[in-house]
């Protein structure tokens, strides 16, 4: 599918506008992205990999993980082996919540602390780790109970909050980092009820392949919030929702009683039935790109970070060219260079390269299958040499090594068990 037209809602995209945006984002000041850090005790040539997984009974829905995996992965050879399995899914006990199927986690800006969501339920929970660097364990500090499911959790770049996108229940919250590194109550609670446009709970998204059974809103009537991260300004924090085809937008202000305020343009739409799933900004702050999970889309965003409004810019298929029937899209990265960007396709089971344009605009250049079943996650390594792959339903992992010049991607021979493996960090 070429690019599709925006037609009435496309907000004009000019050179004036991009140097504005750019020059305001400049103005803000950047936040530096990682702290002092003590080096990790991976063995040389090798970093390591936490891999979060499903736990529960085996079975077609992909729920075989135990816990939270270490892995290492060989910077010179694409090899990624396991370590061990760093924390165990517990049941809940007293006041702590059960900490099964950590299946998105993500670090703090010290690179000392971990942070999981325990998608089960509703409610789920969100669980806090303190990270020994030498040895890559990970110790247990607390839980706090959500009131969805977790389908994304991140932390902002000051390291004081996490921010949890709960698919199931359909809440967006916001939860305290305390000095120690443990969780405190939630301090921000959103539920996104009902849908946009409630007829694309059953005919196709707006721009699906052709052939495709994929509509929005297909496991409920409610919203399906997705992710909730800050910007790179660490201004603002965005919310994709599936259900209701909206990305939300919120002032940050870190410390205050209600730490998120509706930005002056409180979200976006996209186009009816398509399903914003993730979103990753480009190095430069002020680009943005959306991924859409029933249309198998993405889509270029304009970012302004004095007001946080968003415009769309194009729309293209994330899919490899003459594809038809269902697939849907999962994750969403933009390589450190911001030269190329990154989709996953469950079902089609393959992995899209995009060249970003002078412009930011994106033009697929090749796709390479995964290898395996239904690619939930994927994560480059610090270097950007290599690429992880986690197909969650043939339970591995696969590699690939990265062309720098042209983004491409070539499996490396290498196939890892791991059972239902969902979310990925890179300890740096």
């Amino acid at each position: 599918m070429a690019d599709t037209k925006l037609e009435g809602w496309q907000s004009a995209f000019s050179r004036r506008t991009f140097l504005k945006s750019a020059a305001a984002f400049a103005a803000i000041g950047s936040v530096p992205s990682a702290f002092a850090q003590q080096p990790t005790g991976a063995p040389a040539g090798t970093v390591w990999l936490y891999i979060g997984t499903y736990t529960g009974a085996p079975g077609p829905r992909g729920r075989s993980g135990m816990g939270i995996y270490l892995c290492a992965l060989d910077l010179s050879t694409g090899k990624l082996t396991v370590v061990r399995l760093v924390a165990p899914a517990l049941p809940a006990s007293g006041t702590l919540p059960s900490t099964a199927s950590p299946s998105t986690i993500a670090l703090d800006p010290t690179r000392t602390h971990l942070y999981a969501g325990n998608e089960y339920g509703p409610p789920g929970a969100v669980s806090a780790y303190a990270i020994n660097r030498s040895t890559g364990d990970l110790t247990l500090l607390n839980g706090q109970a959500t009131l969805g499911a977790p389908a994304h959790v991140s932390v902002d770049e000051s390291g004081r909050y996490l921010f949890s996108a709960e698919y199931t229940g359909s809440y967006f919250e916001v939860f305290p980092i305390l000095a120690n590194g443990s969780l405190g109550p939630s301090v921000f609670t959103l539920q996104t009820l009902g849908n946009v446009d409630t007829s694309f709970q059953t005919k196709p998204a707006t721009n699906a392949p052709p052939g495709s059974f994929a509509f929005s809103a297909h496991e409920g009537p409610n919203g399906h919030p997705h992710q909730m991260e800050t910007d790179p300004s660490n201004q603002w924090v965005v919310g994709t929702d599936a259900g209701q085809d909206r990305i939300y937008v919120w002032k940050f202000a870190p410390g205050a009683t209600m730490p998120l305020t509706p930005a002056a343009i409180p979200f976006v739409n996209t186009p009816p039935g398509d399903g914003p799933r993730h979103f990753a900004f480009h190095p430069n702050g002020v680009w943005m790109y959306s991924i859409q999970e029933e249309a198998s889309t993405i889509m270029f965003w304009q970012f302004d970070p004095a007001t946080g409004a968003l415009s769309p810019q194009q729309i293209i298929s994330s899919v490899p060219p003459g594809f038809t029937g269902t697939d849907f899209t999962s994750e969403i990265r933009v390589s450190a260079d911001g030269d190329f960007v990154y989709g996953a396709n469950r079902l089609n089971d393959t992995i899209s390269v995009f060249k970003v344009g002078r412009d930011g605009t994106l033009t697929q250049v090749g796709y390479a299958s995964t290898l395996g079943d239904y690619p939930r996650i994927f994560a480059l390594d610090p270097s950007g040499r290599f690429m992880a792959v986690g197909n969650q339903s043939a339970d591995n992992v696969t590699t690939f090594s990265v062309n720098p010049g042209n983004g491409s991607l070539k499996f490396t021979g290498n196939y890892t068990s791991v059972g239902s493996p969902s979310g990925m960090v890179f300890l740096s």
